[in-house]
């Protein structure tokens, strides 16, 4: 009789659901997870850190919207994936860790590596489990899948101990699940959407803020459609950035503040009422709210909605669509309109300023205009003051485009989102906006960048400390009691020339734009190190930190 290991198993699950890329850092206690992709055609990504894995596997899974995978060995190799875990719980991004273990056998008789695994992802993760045979693979993938998609994804934790993954089972005792999963739609209860219709016909100045679920739920087509219907701003978060493209009408990012502050009806949809929002304090105080989730425990959270909808984007946008009535509502559009026009022309001011250091939306403005000369860019946010800079200065025209790491705030995420970027869309150029702190997280994997041959432009806004921290914590305390904030001014595209790739340091703001084509061109793994002014953000006002 055919026999297959519990490994082999495990894989051809994989396969079936299209997993294309496994994330790793190798392990013995893994091994046999390897041989097994080997024999499947499952490719091997092997990085620097095991944090870097998990990372690479959460962009995958949200550059997808199906499933990212990575697997690392036991003890150690499992806790240095945890924060990637954590930022993908916080993402709601499906991420499955497969971790390694020793043999059940010796379990409790102090193994090398050996710790408690499973409970560590317990309150950060939608299940973590222990598979106990490998008899049992089959169902327990099967039901990781389940949990990872159904309603809000999330990530899923499996422990794998070495003889689950080496033992073999009879394949007829074994058979591969199938049918075990189903993506249905959610619409929302007609009651609560004649309740939403009501509030929004009467709404004079109304606003939509749509986040991540509307790249989840494939939806931007019916959230423009429901905008333009309702006569509606829309401003989008997460990775909802992109689902309107900059010169829709419709589609408006300066005048956030004063639209929610403004609003008698707010449509809130697939993005939590968190720090982003002000936990709703944003919202104008006699505001009617309305709130769409997937996830009931995220309707009201922080703040009392008028009416929530338990439902998917996509679906609850068409029935809202199909029910409310068109508005005209020219006047209120039109002054924030005015507003946004105005604030973009302070900010034109920063962008074109010849200071030297750089100024951070000088910065910003170059990359804008190269990123959008190269083609259908792709932009990985890793950093803090300069990322968020960035954030208001360049334009997505399409979803998917736009990699930060979510409510967790999470540093690192730079090389690894952009390897996963680039392993599923190799003709996109892709850019890293890297902070200088960040860059010391996962910046060796721009090595493993380069080892697999995957060309991405890292652009470095080197203000020499961790500015984002450093700006509100000299306002707090002074300069005197703000340590541990600076680093040296260090030549980060040195490092990358020295793991075989391509360099330039940047003082000259009029040099930025030569540098990036070039960096560009090198058609290999490039750096363009930018000396900024630390203090900027705080002169523009563009500075922030939510706590």
């Amino acid at each position: 009789m055919a026999t297959s290991t519990g490994a082999q198993l495990l894989v051809r699950m994989l396969k079936a659901e299209g997993v294309r890329h496994i994330f790793t850092l190798s392990g013995l206690h893994i091994a046999p997870i390897y041989a097994a992709c080997i024999e499947e055609g499952i490719g091997l990504v092997d990085t620097r850190h095991e944090q870097a894995a998990a990372h690479a596997a959460d962009a995958t899974a949200r550059l997808t919207r199906g499933i990212g995978v990575c697997a690392v060995t036991a003890g150690p190799g499992v806790t240095d994936a945890l924060t990637g875990i954590a930022n993908a719980y916080a993402a709601n991004s499906p991420v499955l860790l497969l971790g390694g273990a020793a043999p059940s056998f010796n379990a409790g008789r102090g193994s090398l590596q050996e710790m408690e695994q499973v409970d560590l992802f317990t309150r950060i993760t939608k299940w973590s489990d222990r598979v106990p045979s490998p008899d049992r693979v089959p169902t327990y993938m099967a039901k990781a899948f389940r949990t990872m998609l159904t309603g809000r994804p999330g990530p899923v934790f499996l422990e794998l101990p070495w003889d689950v993954l080496s033992n073999g089972v009879e394949d007829s005792e074994c058979p591969l699940p199938t049918g075990y999963r189903t993506r249905a739609r959610q619409p929302g209860d007609p009651a609560c959407i004649d309740r939403a219709v009501q509030l929004l016909e009467k709404a004079e100045r109304p606003v939509i803020v749509a986040g991540s679920s509307i790249w989840w739920d494939d939806a931007p087509t019916q959230l423009a459609a429901f905008a333009e219907r309702l006569g509606a701003p829309v401003y989008l978060n997460g990775a909802g950035r992109g689902c309107l493209p900059p010169d829709h009408p419709h589609f408006f990012s300066h005048t956030r503040k004063d639209a929610l502050a403004e609003a008698d009806v707010v449509l809130i949809a697939g993005t939590p009422l968190d720090f982003r929002l002000g936990y709703g304090g944003g919202i104008g105080e006699s505001a009617k709210i309305v709130q769409i989730d997937s996830d009931a425990s995220e309707i009201g959270r922080n703040r009392a909605v008028d009416v929530g909808i338990i439902g998917d984007s996509r679906s609850v946008l068409q029935q809202l669509n199909a029910s409310v009535g068109d508005g005209k509502r020219d006047g209120w559009l039109s002054r924030l309109r005015e507003q946004e026009l105005a604030k973009a022309a302070r900010q034109a001011t920063y962008e074109q300023s010849d200071q030297v250091p750089v100024h951070h939306f000088r910065l910003a403005r170059e990359l804008d205009t190269v990123a959008r000369a190269a083609g259908d860019s792709m932009f990985v946010a890793d950093g803090g003051n300069w990322v968020a800079i960035a954030a208001k200065v360049i334009g997505l025209r399409r979803p998917g485009r736009w990699l930060d790491p979510g409510p967790l705030g999470c540093l690192g995420v730079g090389a690894p989102f952009a390897i996963a970027a680039k392993l599923l869309h190799p003709d996109r150029p892709v850019f890293v906006i890297q902070g200088d702190g960040s860059f010391g997280f996962n910046g060796m994997d721009f090595e493993t960048a380069l080892r697999f041959k995957l060309p991405m432009v890292v652009v470095v806004g080197n203000d020499a400390a961790w500015g984002q921290i450093r700006l509100p914590q000299v306002q707090l305390f002074g300069p005197e009691k703000s340590p541990a904030t600076t680093l040296a001014p260090t030549r980060y595209d040195k490092i990358v020339e020295a793991m075989g790739g391509y360099g330039e340091h940047v003082n000259d703001p009029a040099q930025i734009r030569p540098a990036l084509e070039r960096a560009v061109a090198s058609g290999t793994v490039a750096c363009v190190n930018v000396m900024l002014d630390p203090d900027a953000p705080a002169a523009s006002g563009a500075q922030g930190y939510a706590i």
